[in-house]
């Protein structure tokens, strides 16, 4: 992932967090037949190896879990992100020598692939990564609500994703490399959004000098 300094993020709390909120990721892996990538919703093991382990599964059909990566995988996690206006920026009034942009936040894990199907392991990922996403509901559902004979007809069907995190990237773009005053116009702009994402970048952007 391309990053400037002003951009690179190495606070591993952060990228963690932004990891765990990021609802679902893009799977990558390259292999001999060409790139695969696969939108996925991934669970990350916090307690596994340095950085973590990341779970998930794939459909049995998918081919992407059929043809082996000819290197470590990469799962895209997209935080917060927003369009910003150059309407915003201090710079406007001053030069209007300003372009639009966008800011976000991107994290990229790497690692190596693997694949598997037993059964115990893929029922275990299954019922972890319900419950993550179940977890904040007021009536959460589980797997065990559904008929045994059921479950284990759908995890005949899947195919189970582990990959140990070796390498992690993080990306917080977030008007660093403008002014104070363009920062300040920024986050205003993005604070009176309608939209919960600009909201959220706006609450991301450093405003102070």
């Amino acid at each position: 992932m391309y990053t400037p300094p002003a951009f690179r993020d190495d606070d591993m709390d952060f990228l963690r967090a932004s990891i765990r909120a990021a609802p679902l990721a893009n799977f990558v892996t390259a292999t001999a037949e060409g790139l695969f990538a696969s939108p996925l919703p991934l669970l990350l093991d916090e307690s596994e190896g340095e950085h973590g382990v990341i779970y998930g599964h794939l459909a049995k059909a998918n081919p992407q879990c059929r043809v082996p990566p000819l290197c470590d995988g990469l799962a895209i996690f997209m935080g917060p992100d927003a369009y910003v206006t150059p309407a915003w920026y201090a710079a406007k009034q001053e030069t209007g020598k300003v372009v639009p942009t966008w800011n976000y936040v991107a994290v990229h894990a790497y690692g190596p692939v693997e694949f598997f199907e037993d059964t115990g392991r893929l029922l275990a990922a299954v019922h972890r990564l319900t419950d993550h996403h179940e977890g904040g509901r007021v009536s959460p559902w589980a797997v065990s609500d559904a008929p045994p004979d059921f479950v284990q007809a759908q995890l005949r069907g899947i195919v189970g994703l582990r990959m140990p995190i070796t390498r992690i990237e993080g990306k917080r773009k977030m008007s660093q490399n403008r002014s104070a005053a363009d920062r300040a116009g920024v986050a205003a702009g993005l604070s009176s959004s309608e939209r919960a994402s600009d909201r959220e970048v706006a609450s991301l952007i450093p405003i102070a000098t």
